[in-house]
């Protein structure tokens, strides 16, 4: 809007003046964040829009906004009373940096929706309390982060939820069950399950990860404040574990339903998995046992066989030495009969096992 320079792709943090101002602009992991820091407008804090601003009420972010949030840093001598511009209902007020600062938040978005943060100044050496804004920017911004986890482990319950139940059924089921058929479907079953159950854990994986980070920031980041109650009301830090840990504690519990359903998953396929291994290898032992007792009758019936055929044989020559004998030839016709039959048995059984390898493909 301005003709500035925008920052090159390759950078992560661009600050260049705007509206009296300056305009940061930073690259985080997952999301961006533009701050802009300008002075305050004179009267009550947030009673008026910050002149130069550019998060007016025609700004529109360039992608989903998570996050907005209004600092508003004053003296102590201006007076204000935090009760007049918070819920008193969620309001939580801390004295941090040794006294030297009060930091007050009902963390509720105003008309404009932004959450809005009074930070007033008590001291007289202003160096820390732009780190110490810094920080209570930061500790908004990640809890709102961290919260992210919070609809995902509401998505991913119903789905727990079913696998638990069905994993219970089949389970029940493994104890009656018989049969390869029956403990084949139950591994289907099972196996399906876990599938269903890992898409569910792999697309919940980072955002149940980033949670679990963002909250140790805001844990960080609440404990270098030293923070301590500003005329009895709540401080921010048990304001959070009020709103914030219950959350949090419902994604890690989301978490560990999943590892330890993965892991009853795991056992149970393991158990499915044996007893279909078992009743495989019965099967294969029968049909081992089997075929070789067809082995040894298919031996049996080749040697009839060899016998059989050698019979016949022996008795055709026997034809042919008596027909040669009537023909006047010298031969003793039961002689030569007697003599061609180790001749013929062996002839017989060679052709015999020829025509058995040659079937079986073994020579």
């Amino acid at each position: 809007m301005h003709g500035a320079a925008g920052p090159n792709a390759d950078t992560r943090h661009h600050v260049l003046p705007f509206g009296g101002g300056a305009l940061r602009w930073e690259s985080h992991a997952e999301f961006t964040t533009y701050t802009w820091d300008g002075a305050a407008p004179g009267g009550k804090p947030f009673a008026n829009e910050p002149e130069g601003s550019p998060f007016g009420r025609d700004f529109r972010a360039p992608g989903p906004l998570i996050v907005a949030t209004r600092l508003d840093l004053v003296d102590a001598a201006t007076g204000c009373d935090i009760d007049d511009l918070f819920d008193p209902a969620s309001l939580a007020a801390s004295e941090v940096s040794g006294g030297d600062l009060i930091a007050a938040t009902d963390f509720r978005a105003d008309g404009h929706g932004m959450t809005r943060i009074l930070v007033i100044n008590r001291s007289e050496m202003p160096q820390s309390v732009g780190a110490s804004c810094q920080r209570l920017l930061e500790v908004e911004t990640y809890r709102l982060l961290a919260l992210l986890g919070l609809p995902e482990a509401q998505r991913q319950a119903p789905q727990i939820r079913r696998i638990e139940t069905n994993l219970s059924g089949i389970a029940d089921e493994i104890r009656t069950s018989a049969g390869l058929d029956a403990n084949e479907a139950l591994l289907q079953r099972l196996t399906q399950l876990a599938a269903d159950l890992e898409v569910g854990a792999a697309a919940s994986a980072y955002r149940f990860g980033a949670s679990r980070a963002y909250d140790e920031i805001i844990t960080q980041r609440l404990a270098a404040f030293g923070e301590q109650p500003f005329a009895g009301r709540s401080t921010w830090e048990r304001f959070l574990a009020r709103r914030l840990r219950p959350a949090m504690r419902t994604c890690e519990t989301t978490e560990e339903r999943q590892a330890n359903l993965s892991r009853k998953l795991a056992r149970a396929a393991i158990l499915l998995r044996t007893r279909v291994d078992v009743e495989l290898e019965s099967q294969n032992r029968n049909l081992l046992e089997a075929m070789n007792r067809r082995a040894r009758l298919q031996q049996t019936v080749e040697g009839l066989s060899v016998a059989a055929i050698s019979y016949y044989v022996v008795g055709l020559i026997g034809h042919l030495f008596e027909g040669a004998k009537d023909m006047g030839l010298p031969l003793n016709s039961g002689l030569a009969k007697a003599a061609s039959v180790p001749l013929v048995l062996l002839v017989i059984w060679y052709l015999v096992r020829r025509i058995r390898a040659h079937h079986s493909g073994v020579e």
